[in-house]
This record gives structure tokens, sequence and C-alpha cells, in this order.
């Protein structure tokens, strides 16, 4: 089974692409999300968090506290980075399970940190979806309510859009002038048509 990557930078439209392939039956991971359910379910996590980050980080029915999370790793690297590495793996992990349920030919794993968690190595390929700084300031704004400045600071925390994209085997360009489907389509007849 072959297993694809989809990635970009926050704001980027991974997710709507993603739903796409969905509608063309192909099984997307979400790692973002699963992140975040391992990040409430997982008693070891829950403990590791609470003890980097503060009991904050969770709500008082056990739920994620993600703003108040949020707020203290991205003015803090350091935090930041500690985080990812006891996340990270727990997905890893639970992205190899998942695959070995699925039926299809090729699976997707959507992240927004495909190369900065190293995940892409479990990956055959890789799509990096692109959009222009300014669009996906104003997609963030309008989805999330996050400030411009909120935004630009997640922006600076992520990986550089030019270097992953010099990475990706392959490029979505969601821009809203680029044919989004079309793109989308020629990628999985190209994904069904490879033999792994």
């Amino acid at each position: 089974m072959l297993k694809i990557g989809v990635t970009g930078n926050i704001g980027s439209g991974k997710s709507q692409v993603c739903r796409i392939f969905e509608l063309l039956g192909i099984p997307v991971y979400y790692a973002d999300e699963k992140a975040k359910e391992l990040m409430i379910n997982n008693k070891d996590l829950v403990s590791s968090i609470k003890t980097l980050i503060g009991t904050e980080s969770y709500f008082s029915d056990g739920g994620l506290n993600t703003a108040f999370i949020s707020e203290r790793i991205f003015k803090d690297k350091s935090l930041l980075e500690q985080l990812n590495a006891w996340v990270h793996p727990a997905v890893a992990f639970d992205f190899m399970d998942w695959c070995l349920a699925q039926q299809s030919q090729y699976v997707i794993k959507e992240a927004a940190l495909l190369y900065e968690s190293g995940s892409y190595k479990d990956l055959d390929e890789i799509i990096m979806v692109t959009a222009p700084e300014k669009l996906r300031i104003q997609r963030v704004i309008g989805r999330d309510g996050m400030t411009e400045k909120q935004v630009l600071m997640r922006i600076r925390n992520q990986m550089d859009e030019k270097l992953k994209i010099e990475k990706a085997d392959y490029i979505i360009r969601n821009d809203g002038d680029a044919f989004l489907v079309r793109q989308i389509l020629k990628l999985h007849n190209h994904f069904l048509n490879q033999s792994f």
C-alpha cells in the first residue's frame, strides 16, 4: 500500500485537499486531529503535558485547553520541541496501526509537521499544498478568529514554505486561481497506476 503525505503551512488548505481525496474513496489519517485525541486519551502523555506546560493544559472535564497550550508553546520554542518529541512518536505508531486496517491502493496522512517531525521518512511520497501567505493569513483569521499577529507567530514557528516545496514530490496550488480538483484528480490517477 502506497503511503502519501499531504502537508502545507497553516492556512494552505491541506484539509480541503484531503476532503477531496476522501470523496474519491481514499482513506485519510488526520495526524493533527489524532495528536489531540492522543493528548487526551494517552495517560502517559497527559501526565507529561501537565508536568511540562501546567495543569491548566486540561479543563476539569479532561478536555484539552488548546488555547492555553498554544499560547505557552508558541512563546517558548523549547516547550514546543519537548511536546513534539512526545506526541510525534505516539502519532507515528497510531498511523502504522491505522494503515493495517485500510483496504485502499493508497492512503493519505495529512499533517502540518511532516518534515519537522521526521514522519515523512515513513511515507512513500509527499504532496505540498501551497497558497500565498496573505491568503493563508486571511483564511486562518476567518476560520479560527485569530489576530494577524497570532497567525504570523504560528507561521514563523513552521518550516519555511520554500524549503517544504523543495523537499516535496508534488505541489498542489490552492490559491483560488488554480483548478484544485483537476490537480487532485491527476495525482489520484497517478497513484492508482503506481504498483507498490
